[in-house]
Parts: structure tokens; C-alpha cells; sequence
């Protein structure tokens, strides 16, 4: 009987076994069909976005060939005009191509390079050091190529036609995928004659034993060249002599775009020989020490990770490294860096953000910041080539970080709570440096999307959120809460109280909510996070609403009388609000995010805070914004209406994702350490209760 017992609760453990590894496997298969449909969708976006381009706009490297009737000729020398910056044997490999119309070379050329991206995609997913899990096999692919359709340089090598996806290609096919070292020299070779700077791959190759390829590479390049200065030697000495190895094609050397040393010398006023000097000796440097660490990567079993090192110093010394040049650095997110599980990620986020944005979005304006913003993909490529602590294999950490600390689950009042299981709250505070860097993209996409909101007719949008706003006084009136116009009257008359609410109205809106994040990253960082996804999910939704619902504030409704407090009498046919007036939308008044940040200060401060007077000092944050944002005219009632149900809907959103927030307990403590942990936590309470 005993032995029936025993047979029959083993049965029903493999079967709950074998159900969760069968409902494992269900959700990889919809995970991985998401990722390559996402991959598809960003592919279909690319290649639309190319081909909606005027003809004179896109695949401008080419149009230097471009003749009469729309077909394409050589005419006279490739170097005519800076605009195409290959070298002549790229010229000589492209000359056939002359012979083909303009059109259909244009739909050949952008969905040929977009086929270049997947075979990209696919190689360096097979490239990833081993072990890799089969989870991380199945998903790398569809992953790297979306990382690689959004990328800046692939987008940049798509619209100006440029051949840069080729050379990178066709290192990791020499690297990853063909059988013997000579075929792989000769295409790494191949890729050097069309970006010479991949050339540095061949001292990869011969320090790691891998001398016939090194050596093939080096042949290859010298074959080519040559070839080419026989059919194009007036080019080939334009392009080698006169121009440097292709100094001084395309833009300026001191250009942004020119992410290089060279470059960034001459942005900071170096120039003439001092200038040159200082670049060769930094190259040099940047070279020897990002080879030998190239070098000791690829010994360790981490070629592609070596790659990448590679491609950076070679980002790093050219003489210009124009954006579509700059895929190399976005490889460097297969290094793995840092001992905790919860710091793994920093590196590879920061990576994709500098490669997939502009720098002005995760660089704010500054005279003191404007160096870092114009070289920051330089920067980002001197740190993969030069200090990044990359773990090593052999280390303790590569396959077995330090756990992440989650604080123990607080039972819901649905079954389903929290829907997104793994964003459960994390006891460490999150990466400094990364916080900054994703407060700055939000910030950044928040402006543009509050900019945009009344769309590109500056017109028909300030009469479109005029009658909006007639709208939103119709339905005060027939609430009888239409109290703008007396509260903004009366306030005029009281001097140190139309002062104050002007201070207060444009000092508070970013000083609070930040001080309050600062204070719970420093003192409580598992409620910090849970604090920051409540803020951005309550700023999405007004996002939402500035977009769908353009609104005129009060004082911008000329026959209402409104009188602005903070800006001045206005000329409504070109209105002037300081520094701000070309960079905000003075029409996205709804819902009210002054009031719904100051909301969600005072509620933060009452959940968290462990003194009553705290409490009731927090809530005078939105009483007095509240207050501000009526008497200066900046805003109705029904706005502060609308700022309060978005950080409503922010809140509901962190519940039915995260699930309810918790005291901040380990989830392997046991009673005694658990006990430990609540002394260790500042005013944390004594009941795990849900909130």
C-alpha cells in the first residue's frame, strides 16, 4: 500500500513536471514568435521610411554617379565630390552597378542591405560565447536583429546607401562561419580593402594563432588595393595620397558625426601639428591596449567579444569614423560585466541607448556637458575597447552572478496579481549612472511627444485646442466650478501672493519629484523603484492625452480675460514664454502633470513616510500646485481632474504589473534574519500589509 502511495505521488510530481515544462516551452515559442514579428515590423519601418525619402535625399552616395535619364554612370573621377567616402575599390566593386536605373537600383540597394542586416543578426547570434543556454539561442536572433534595425549606424548606412554593413559582415563570416583560416583571411581582407581600418583584425588573428588568416587578410587587402589602383589610379591616388586613407571625405573632420580621436581633438580647439601628434600618440595607445585586450578575450573564448573590442579601436584611431561606421561598438553588448545578477544589465542598456538615440537625448544642453554630448559614442567605444572590466570565463561570476535580493511577495486580492511576475521589487538600489541616463531619455521623449502634440500645423492646432478649451468651460459651467477667472482676478490684486504662486508654479513642478526619488534611492531603494514605475506609468498615460486631446490653458483664451501671471501680457499671434517657447507645447494642458506630479508626491510621502506630520506636510505639495496652477491661468480645474486619474491609472498600473507593494523583506529570509532585515529598513512598518 505504502508503495502504491509512493508510486502514485511520483506520478503526479513528473506530471506537474512535465505540465510546467510543457507551459515553459508554450510561452518561449510566443516569446520568441513576438520578437521575430517585432523584427519584422522595425525591418518593414526601415525599409519604409528609405523609400518614402525624395530620390534626391536618400542613397546620396550614390548620386554622385547619378546621369541623365536617371541612369546611373561613372563620370569623371568618385572623389569629385566629398559626398562618397569609400575607397576605390569599393568604387570599383560598385561600378557595375552604374549600369542600372536609378529606381530600381534604389528598391535593390535598400532591401539588398536589409538582407546584409539579417545575415548580421544571424552570425553574431551563433557567435555568442558558449555556453549558451537554448533559452538565449532561440532568442538571440530576432533580438539582435531589432537591436541592429534600430541602430543608428545600420538606419544612417540604409538612407545614404553606404556599404559599411559589408566590411562587419564580413569579419564575422571570416571569424564564425567559413571552414578554414585561409577563406576567412581572404574575407576579412576583403572587408579591409573596403574599410581599411579593419586591418587591426589581422594582429587579432596572428597573436591568436590563427597566422594564415592573418596573413590572408593582409594579401587580400594588398591584392585589392592594387587591382583597384590599376583600373582607378587617379583615384586610388586621390583617395591614399591626397586625402589620407580618406581623410578629409565626407564632412568636416570636427563634425559630431566624426566619432573619432581625431575628431574629437579638433572639437576641443587642437589643431595643426600639436593636434596630430597628440592623436597618433593616443591612437597608438588606444591600439596597443585594446588589442591586448582584444587578445586576451579570444583566448578566453570570447571571439566575439573580441570583435567588438577590436572593431572599437578601430572606431577609435581612423582618422573619421562617420555614423554608419560605427557598428562595432553596438557588438560590445555581448561582454558581461559586474558580479551581481542585478547590475548584469547596465552595460548592455547603456550600450543600445547611445546607439539607438541621438546624444542630445541622453545628454541634456550645457556648456559643461557639451563635450560629453558631442563624442559620446567615441567615449562609449574607448570604454569597450579600453577599461571595461569584462568578466572573464573562468571567473566565479560569468555563469553564476551574485542573486538578485527580492523582497518577499505580498498576497493580492486577485487571483492574476501581479500579470508581469518578474518585475518583482528588488531590495538593492539600481545603477547610479543608468538611473540618470534613463530619467534623461524619459525626460527627453517626454518633451518631444508634449512638443508634437498639436501636430505640424501651428495653426489649425491652436484652434483645434481653442475649442477644446471651449469645450472644457462648458462643462465647468454646468458643474458650476468654472472658478478660473475669479481666483485669477483676485490673486492679481494680492502682490506677494501673485508673487508666490508664480515662484511656486515654476520652481516645484521638477524639484520635488526628483528630491523624492533621490531621497528613496539613497535610503530606500526597493520603494524607490517601485516609486519611479508608479511616476512613469501616470506620465505615459498624459502623454496619451496631450496627444489626443490638445487643450488650451486659460490664459491662452483671448476673449476669456485671463491675465498671465507668470509670463506676461501676450501677443497670441506669436507668443513668447522665455527660453521655453520653442521647446514646449503650450497646448498640453490636459491632463495637468504640475498637479499630477505634485499628487504623486504628497500620496508617496503619505504611504512611506512614518510621522503624521510628514503625512500632512506632503499633502500641501498639491494644495498649494493645485492652487498655483488656477490663479496663474495655466490650467482649468477639469486639467488637475485629469492629472489626478492619470496618476491614479499609474498606480493601478505598478498593482496590476508588480503587484502590491510590501515591506521590504528578503524573500530566503527566515524568521529570525526576516526580523533582522525590518530593523535594518528605516520606519519600515511592522505588518506586511498590501497598499
Amino acid at each position: 500500500m505504502a508503495n502504491v502511495e509512493h508510486g502514485g505521488q511520483m506520478a503526479g510530481a513528473l506530471g506537474a513536471a512535465g505540465a510546467a515544462a510543457q507551459q515553459a516551452r508554450a510561452r518561449l515559442k510566443a516569446a520568441r514568435v513576438g520578437l521575430w514579428a517585432i523584427a519584422a515590423v522595425l525591418a518593414v519601418r526601415q525599409v519604409t521610411a528609405v523609400l518614402n525619402t525624395p530620390r534626391t535625399e536618400r542613397l546620396t552616395v550614390l548620386e554622385t554617379w547619378v546621369g541623365p535619364n536617371g541612369v546611373l554612370h561613372v563620370n569623371g573621377s568618385l572623389y569629385d565630390s566629398t559626398r562618397f567616402t569609400g575607397t576605390p575599390f569599393a568604387g570599383l566593386v560598385l561600378k557595375p552597378l552604374t549600369r542600372a536605373a536609378q529606381q530600381y537600383l534604389g528598391w535593390g540597394w535598400t532591401f539588398g542591405s536589409l538582407l546584409l542586416v539579417v545575415a548580421l543578426g544571424l552570425v553574431a547570434a551563433r557567435a555568442l560565447p558558449k555556453p549558451v543556454s537554448w533559452r538565449s539561442s532561440l532568442l538571440a536572433a530576432p533580438v539582435a536583429i531589432s537591436l541592429l534595425m534600430l541602430s543608428l549606424p545600420v538606419r544612417n548606412a540604409l538612407y545614404l546607401g553606404q556599404t559599411s554593413i559589408i566590411p562587419v559582415l564580413l569579419v564575422l563570416l571570416g571569424c564564425f562561419t567559413v571552414r578554414g583560416e585561409r577563406a576567412g583571411g581572404l574575407l576579412i581582407g576583403v572587408g579591409a580593402a573596403l574599410q581599411p581600418t579593419v586591418l587591426l583584425f589581422a594582429p587579432l588573428l596572428w597573436f591568436t594563432g590563427r597566422r594564415r588568416a592573418a596573413v590572408g587578410a593582409a594579401g587580400t587587402f594588398a591584392v585589392a588595393t592594387v587591382l583597384a589602383w590599376a583600373a582607378m589610379p587617379h583615384d586610388s591616388y586621390t583617395y591614399w595620397v591626397h586625402h589620407l586613407a580618406g581623410t578629409g571625405l565626407g564632412g568636416k573632420a570636427y563634425d559630431h558625426a566624426n566619432q573619432s580621436l581625431h575628431g574629437a581633438l579638433l572639437r576641443l580647439g587642437l589643431n595643426g601639428p600639436l593636434e596630430i601628434g597628440l592623436f597618433f600618440l593616443l591612437g597608438a595607445a588606444v591600439a596597443v591596449l585594446g588589442l591586448s585586450r582584444a587578445i586576451r578575450y579570444a583566448r578566453d573564448g570570447q571571439l566575439l567579444l573580441a570583435v567588438a573590442v577590436t572593431g572599437c579601436v578601430a572606431v577609435a584611431v581612423s582618422p573619421t569614423s562617420w555614423q554608419h561606421q560605427l557598428l562595432w561598438v553596438l557588438l560590445a553588448v555581448v561582454g558581461r560585466v559586474g558580479r551581481r545578477a542585478s547590475g548584469r544589465h547596465v552595460w548592455p542598456v547603456a550600450v543600445v541607448l547611445v546607439m539607438t538615440l541621438p546624444a542630445k537625448m541622453m545628454v541634456p544642453n550645457g556648456y559643461a556637458l557639451e563635450a560629453m554630448r558631442d563624442n559620446l559614442v567615441l567615449l562609449a567605444a574607448l570604454a569597450a575597447a579600453t577599461f571595461v572590466p569584462f568578466l572573464s570565463r573562468t571567473s566565479p561570476y560569468y555563469r553564476a552572478p551574485i542573486p538578485t535580493q527580492y523582497a518577499q511577495p505580498v498576497p493580492a486580492r486577485f487571483r492574476h496579481i501581479p500579470l508581469v511576475p518578474f518585475l518583482r521589487r528588488v531590495l538593492t538600489r539600481p545603477n547610479l549612472l543608468l538611473e540618470l541616463l534613463l530619467i534623461r531619455v524619459t525626460y527627453a521623449a517626454y518633451s518631444q511627444v508634449r512638443l508634437a502634440a498639436t501636430g505640424d500645423n501651428a495653426a489649425a492646432g491652436r484652434a483645434t485646442a481653442e475649442h477644446h478649451g471651449d469645450q472644457i468651460l462648458a462643462i465647468e459651467r454646468a458643474l458650476h466650478i468654472d472658478i478660473e477667472h475669479g481666483v485669477n482676478h483676485a490673486v492679481v490684486q494680492v502682490g506677494w501672493l501673485r508673487e508666490f504662486f508664480g515662484f511656486y508654479y515654476e520652481s516645484f513642478h521638477f524639484v520635488v519629484p526628483l528630491t523624492i526619488l533621490a531621497v528613496l534611492y539613497w535610503r530606500r531603494p526597493a520603494d524607490y523603484r517601485w516609486a519611479r514605475a508608479t511616476l512613469g506609468f501616470a506620465t505615459f498615460t498624459g502623454l496619451l492625452g496631450f496627444w489626443l486631446y490638445p487643450l488650451a490653458p486659460p490664459r491662452l483664451m483671448p476673449h476669456l480675460g485671463i491675465i498671465d501671471t507668470v509670463h506676461g501680457v501676450q501677443d497670441f499671434s506669436k507668443p513668447d514664454y522665455g527660453a521655453l517657447t520653442a521647446l514646449t507645447n503650450q497646448y498640453a494642458a490636459m491632463p495637468s502633470l504640475h498637479f499630477g506630479w505634485s499628487l504623486w508626491c504628497g500620496l508617496v510621502i503619505v504611504i512611506l513616510a512614518p510621522k503624521w506630520w510628514m503625512k500632512a506636510l506632503g499633502l500641501l505639495h498639491p494644495l498649494f500646485t493645485v492652487s498655483a496652477i488656477i490663479a496663474t491661468g495655466n490650467h482649468w480645474v477639469l486639467d488637475a481632474v485629469g492629472g489626478a486619474a492619470v496618476v491614479g491609472v499609474g498606480f493601478g498600473l505598478a498593482y496590476l504589473l508588480q503587484g502590491p507593494r510590501g515591506v521590504a523583506l528578503p524573500v530566503e529570509a527566515g524568521p529570525v534574519e526576516a526580523a533582522a532585515e525590518v530593523s535594518s529598513v528605516p520606519d519600515a512598518p511592522r505588518q506586511r500589509t498590501p497598499s
